[in-house]
């Protein structure tokens, strides 16, 4: 008869206490992390697996809710006002993204050289981005105001007349991204920078000395060793456009009209002020599979162009 291993040292005492040990071991892990599951499950997962039956409700909160299947999605296509918010979200993202890309790009390629201080750069750069979003849009309010804004006083030294940023339907869109891009630019240069400095300082030297000159070492040496962060930050910064809401609830309430209404804005209105939580959790469903479908594109377009260059 053959004796396995295991067999025959069943019965010693320190194979079993390290057999115990090393399963307390495995499970230790999971025991560090239990606090943010169980954070997760009450208030995230929880929440959105119930906002995804309310959404086939009629719901008042005052009365029971009432299953009314598709009527709430089908009720979309017919309101003029979840048109608005679509098409000022979607004008929003294609706007403020670009441009935060862009910006954050040029500002980390500038703050990553020996200059003198480059420190004191970042961190001027960086530092709107710790201020809450309430008070940044109360202070772009003054800024922007058409009246006595520095903005226009601004504008004015060069001789253009008075803007009226935030009262007009043609420009307060405009004021809300200008709002957004001060605000958030500093966050994505951190992440650029991040991805700047991982770049071997030896690819530098090589293209230098094969004789690329300071946009041929930004074309094929910078910006593919970027591919990674910059992926990155397309992504987050597509993801948070597309939810943007406290700028323009501070700064506009939606208006003028319906000229920065964004989804988000609406989904709070619809649930909280009118107390259609069906309809409300419906958009926000909507919301949600617009985000993944542009991830899942975003992704497809990042693999492929990795397989590009293998």
């Amino acid at each position: 008869m053959r004796i396995t291993p295991n067999a025959a040292h069943r019965g010693d005492p320190a194979v079993a206490l390290a057999t115990k040990m090393r399963s307390r071991a495995s499970f230790t892990p999971y025991l560090f992390i239990l606090p943010y599951l169980v954070f997760f499950v009450l208030f995230r997962l929880g929440p959105s697996l119930a906002g995804l039956g309310i959404s086939f409700t009629n719901w008042q909160a005052v009365r029971p809710p009432q299953y009314i299947a598709f009527a709430n999605f089908s009720a979309m296509g017919r309101d003029p006002l979840f048109s608005a918010a679509f098409s000022n979200t979607v004008f929003f993202v294609v706007i403020t993204v670009p441009a935060l890309i862009i910006l954050s790009l040029a500002l980390a390629l500038f703050l990553n050289q020996s200059r003198r201080g480059r420190t004191l750069g970042r961190v001027a750069v960086f530092m709107p981005f710790v201020i809450m979003s309430t008070v940044v849009g109360v202070l772009w309010t003054w800024i922007l105001d058409k009246d006595f804004g520095l903005m226009n006083a601004y504008l004015n030294v060069f001789g253009i007349q008075d803007v009226p940023w935030l009262v007009s339907e043609g420009t307060a869109m405009y004021g809300v991204i200008l709002t957004t891009v001060w605000w958030t630019v500093g966050y994505n240069m951190v992440l650029f920078l991040a991805g700047l400095q991982d770049i071997p300082t030896e690819l530098y030297e090589a293209a230098r000395i094969d004789g690329a000159r300071s946009w041929g070492v930004f074309r094929f040496v910078t910006l593919p060793m970027l591919a990674p962060t910059t992926f990155l930050v397309l992504m987050l910064t597509v993801i948070n456009s597309f939810q943007v809401f406290d700028q323009t609830y501070v700064m506009t309430g939606g208006g003028p009209g319906t000229s920065t209404l964004t989804l988000v804005q609406y989904i709070y209105t619809t649930s909280f002020q009118f107390q259609k939580f069906g309809y409300g959790s419906a958009i926000a469903l909507i919301l949600f599979g617009l985000l993944v479908l542009v991830a899942f594109f975003q992704i497809r377009a990042h693999r492929r162009g990795i397989e590009g260059v293998e």
